[in-house]
């Protein structure tokens, strides 16, 4: 069985918003001495097939993973998919979405900058961001302290890229959760009582929304991660526990882009391994 303190199911890569390549990443895990890790970048597969290929033996076990944005009139949800076939159609269907929602995004986001800031990039550096797998929010806030419209990244998103708004896009929960299953993976709530930047999901709107997703096959929850306090914990394992769900544990690294440790989970905080992350450790990474 793989020890509860090294396990890390939630991190980027530059597929998505991180700043270490898929192989940069894989070296810094091996680093840290984790045993299980999953790369789940937003809206996007290929890191995994990276990272699988520069696997070695001996190195930590792997679980192919991804991270959708998805919204309905509920409200947003991040939910993250594990073990899936990367050559199911179905769970390839679900990226190219995402991908083509985050594109338009960043685009419409671009055209605001300019329209209500005056806001401008060359040419070549709107075609580098707009070639990327996945841009978003970071990337073009980087660029703003590049050319000094903001003096660091925080304060480009906050007091101009927020204000900048675009259209809401997103994939439904709903499609997310099918899109994984039928691609033979597990769908599981990133962050539960993280709805929307700073929006704190709890007590019985978290049981509510909980039971909705459930409804729509959810199968697990992401009881441990590196911004929950020890009662969100708690809170979170007792759901997981009442609704026979799987438990798993991240840290949502991204590299230089936040202020999170590759495997700052809180898992030590706990004395013994949850029951929901041992079905997982069980069902999913060994069988």
């Amino acid at each position: 069985m793989v020890n509860r303190d090294k396990i890390d199911l939630h991190m980027h890569s530059t597929v998505s918003d991180g700043t270490d390549t898929p192989e940069e990443l894989l070296s810094r895990v091996r680093g840290a001495g984790l045993e299980l890790f999953s790369l789940t970048d937003h809206d996007a597969i290929k890191g995994c097939a990276a990272v699988r290929a520069a696997l070695r033996p001996g190195d930590p076990l792997f679980v192919c993973g991804a991270e959708f944005s998805c919204r309905d009139e509920e409200g947003k949800y991040h939910v993250l998919g594990y073990g899936y076939d990367p050559d199911s159609p179905h769970i390839r269907a679900l990226v190219e979405e995402g991908h083509a929602i985050r594109m338009r995004k960043t685009a419409a986001r671009l055209e605001n900058l300019n329209r209500l800031f005056g806001i401008v990039f060359p040419e070549e550096e709107v075609q580098a961001l707009l070639s990327l797998d996945n841009p978003g929010k970071p990337h073009i806030g980087n660029l703003m302290v590049k050319y000094g419209y903001a003096e660091t990244k925080e304060q480009a998103i906050e007091e101009f890229i927020d204000k900048a708004k675009v259209r809401s896009e997103y994939l439904r929960p709903e499609q997310a959760i099918e899109g994984i299953l039928k691609a033979g993976g597990v769908p599981v709530l990133a962050h539960p009582a993280f709805g929307s930047g700073s929006e704190l999901v709890r007590g019985e709107e978290m049981e509510r929304r909980l039971q909705r997703l459930t409804g729509m096959g959810l199968r697990g929850l992401e009881c441990f991660y590196s911004g929950f306090s020890p009662d969100i914990i708690a809170e979170e394992l007792f759901l997981a526990e009442k609704y026979d769900l799987y438990v798993t544990a991240g840290s949502d690294y991204h590299g230089k882009n936040k202020p999170v440790r590759l495997g700052d989970t809180h898992l030590e905080s706990t004395s013994a391994m949850p029951g929901g992350m041992r079905r997982f450790l069980t069902d999913i990474v060994q069988g």
